[in-house]
């Protein structure tokens, strides 16, 4: 979070979509940027500025923040959130501030694994997906532990991209009948500013160690070479393999079968069609069918 007015100009001054307690935390942490030493709610009591007091919000009365496991439990089971864009590492182990960090996760699935007072683990997700760092060694760590104790991915409502590929890891996948599954694939972008700088007057020059001509690859301020092209290309699809090979693994399905889906979306019943989710539901009645099962 560096551009701070910018985010102020959104925050105060304007009608939010927003749940009062998430403004609160937002809020809380840019008091002291500008300059805020307190904030006080409507009715006269003080918002903590400190940003400890999102466990209130995220982990109900009966978990302090240091002894947060990062999922509340429910009838036996283990509800990890993950939402919003999904990032390799984070600071917090539940969702925050729109970001889940794989890490988060990891740290709470096997806390999840080894708490005495768990029998199922829901993964609660809903996200369009995010990094490709760290996410297959968090797919592979869910996939291993299958067996240990019965996992599900509850969609709330889609799970694309990264989030699918996490989806696929649980053992059974219900999804809601607006909700949405796949986008199986790997994308990266590279923004070519050369011509804008050349008609702004400026010129950027690279200055490279001798034998390192390739350090400038992908650099936004030239266009991208072919060679340049090529490389990232080669990668992506590397990455896109890995993700097909995963998904078909994970789902007991060919990955030439899961290559053939190109990364396409599938809503409610046309994922189940696809095999990429086992059954159109409702998130609450789909919790109850898994504790049942």
């Amino acid at each position: 979070m560096t551009d701070f007015a910018h985010l102020a100009q959104r925050m105060f001054n304007t009608p939010l979509a927003i749940h009062p307690r998430k403004a609160e935390v937002a809020m809380a942490a840019l008091a002291e940027r500008l300059g805020i030493t307190q904030l006080v709610r409507s009715n006269g009591s003080f918002v903590p500025l400190a940003m400890e007091d999102d466990e209130e919000f995220f982990s109900g009365p009966s978990r302090t923040r240091r002894e947060d496991p990062g999922y509340d439990v429910v009838a036996g089971a283990a509800v990890i959130p993950i939402s919003g864009t999904l990032v390799q590492k984070q600071s917090a182990l539940r969702p925050y501030s729109g970001m889940t960090g794989y890490n988060g996760i990891r740290q709470s699935f096997l806390t999840s694994i080894a708490d005495p007072d768990v029998s199922h683990i829901v993964l609660d997700i809903c996200s369009g997906g995010g990094e490709v760092a760290g996410l297959f060694d968090l797919v592979d760590t869910i996939y291993e532990a299958r067996g240990e104790k019965p996992i599900a991915a509850i969609l709330t409502e889609s799970a694309y991209s990264a989030a699918y590929a996490i989806a696929s890891a649980a053992d059974k996948i219900y999804v809601p009948r607006t909700g949405g599954t796949g986008s199986i694939g790997v994308i990266a972008m590279h923004v070519d500013l050369s011509d804008a700088l050349t008609k702004a007057g400026l010129k950027v020059t690279f200055i490279t160690s001798e034998g390192a001509d390739r350090k400038t690859d992908g650099h936004e301020e030239i266009p991208l070479s072919a060679e340049a092209y090529a490389a990232f290309k080669s990668e992506i699809d590397e990455m896109g393999a890995i993700f097909c090979d995963t998904v078909g693994r994970n789902r007991g399905i060919a990955a030439s079968a899961v290559r053939d889906t190109r990364a396409g979306t599938f809503m409610g019943a046309r994922g189940v069609t696809a095999r990429l989710a086992d059954a159109v539901m409702a998130p609450d009645a789909a919790f109850a069918a898994f504790l049942q099962a």
